[in-house]
């Protein structure tokens, strides 16, 4: 289940915090670019972070048939292992976005790290599905200091000119973590069962985790603030009114539910008959993956060419058409119908997260973070939610419920429509007139 970019290869300078304004100004010398020493390092780096950080989120996700045989599980049950991470971390971005501010950018990134992949080499020995999915949960915690500190370092430590650059290296981590960790696992679990393939995704985590420890540059323009969590409080209580920023945190939410569910569940779908894969091929199914790259970087287009609007309405059409699609009983239908729901969800995740730092003016961190909560809290419940269906209804379950996740999007997006026309046609206050 990505990232984010889930899609792990989602996360983008909006969907991140962003540094305090005592650290936004830097003198320009000491920020790193292209040719400077320390450019490659930090973006080796930042890249072997982002591997790590979403190999071992979603490690799960393409074993979770072998997992059910092995311990008994059914599918909702098991998908617990996989919701459970990425619960964990919707509900620790926040507070770890704050800790980053006081402690730095660099210590929180290697401490959650460090503590990650020492319980991804544990993850393979638990005995029991609790305790599985206990140790996932933490897992998903410890992981939440990496993307509430990954950005705001980079906008700190990188000249302006060069930072799309790095973010694109830190990004494509992120894609090429979440889709090589699903496929490694596939194929490690045909050959020698999942828990050798937990084990040696929890061994490239920490190969990563070494890369970044000595590679990555000590932070030279971050200034410590402090903890407040009354003025923490009052910024998100004032983008939890905020009407916009709502239904932007809900669409996201929304979008992640269909592609969790669908994702959770399409490895059971796909080893059961009328396809019996083995769970080698089913890994390479996120493949798919590769399409998600290609329509982010199209979302910004689509706005300049759509609206922001017709932008989203545009990714739940073409998200709704690969539900439909994937109904059908041949190889090709369903790989088709993946393609699109994958270019949609990621289109629209680009479009919502994008429009998040836009519509914050201020407390663009915390705006930030929330989104990415809900955005996490949306593959939790869209895992869970979806494995539940397909116990109950097979595949036409979980397209049900990603169809109606869909209707919430477009109904969401029309509302907002509707509110955006009757403040434009409100009048202008009148402007007092002195005595």
């Amino acid at each position: 289940m990505p990232p984010a970019s889930t899609g792990a290869s989602t996360l983008t300078v909006a969907a991140l915090p962003q540094p305090s304004p005592v650290a936004a100004a830097p003198a320009e010398p000491d920020r790193l670019e292209p040719g400077r020493p320390g450019y490659r390092r930090m973006s080796f780096a930042l890249f072997a972070a982002g591997v790590a950080t979403f190999a071992l989120l979603y490690s799960t996700q393409a074993l979770l048939p072998a997992v059910s045989a092995s311990l008994g599980a059914t599918a909702g049950q098991a998908s617990w292992t996989v919701s459970a991470a990425t619960g964990a971390l919707a509900l620790c971005v926040l507070p770890m976005s704050a800790l980053s501010e006081r402690f730095g950018r660099r210590q929180m990134m290697t401490a959650s790290l460090t503590v990650a992949v020492l319980v991804g080499l544990l993850v393979p020995f638990a005995p029991s599905l609790g305790w599985l999915i206990a140790l996932r949960a933490v897992q998903g915690a410890a992981l939440a200091g990496l993307p509430a500190s990954a950005m705001a370092y980079l906008a700190e430590e990188v000249r302006p000119k060069a930072l799309v650059a790095a973010i694109g290296l830190f990004v494509a981590g992120n894609s090429i973590g979440g889709m090589s960790g699903r496929i490694l696992t596939g194929w490690i679990a045909q050959l020698w069962g999942w828990r050798a393939a937990l084990g040696a995704v929890g061994l490239l985590a920490a190969g990563c985790a070494v890369v970044f420890h000595f590679m990555i540059p000590r932070a030279r323009n971050f200034t410590p603030g402090s903890l407040n969590p009354k003025a923490l409080a009052k910024t998100v209580g004032g983008h939890l009114a905020d009407p916009l920023l709502r239904r932007l945190y809900a669409i996201g939410a929304l979008f992640m539910t269909v592609f969790g569910a669908v994702y959770t569940v399409i490895g059971y779908r796909l080893v059961e008959a009328p396809f019996n894969l083995p769970q080698g091929v089913v890994g390479s199914i996120f493949l798919v993956y590769l399409v998600g790259t290609v329509s982010s970087a199209a979302a910004g287009r689509l706005v300049a060419r759509l609206g922001r609007r017709g932008a989203l309405y545009l990714a739940v059409s073409t998200t709704a058409a690969g539900l439909l699609l994937s109904l059908a009983d041949q190889l090709a239908a369903v790989l088709l119908g993946l393609v699109l729901i994958t270019a949609g969800f990621f289109a629209g995740h680009a479009v919502a997260s994008s429009s998040v730092s836009r519509t914050a003016t201020k407390g663009r961190a915390q705006a930030s973070a929330l989104y990415q909560s809900a955005y996490y809290l949306g593959s939790s419940a869209g895992g869970t939610l979806g494995a539940v269906a397909f116990h109950a209804g097979g595949w036409a379950g979980t397209v049900s419920l990603g169809l109606l996740a869909v209707l919430g999007v477009v109904s969401i997006t029309l509302y907002g429509s509707r509110a955006a026309r009757a403040e434009r046609r409100r009048p202008a206050p009148a402007a007092s007139v002195p005595n």
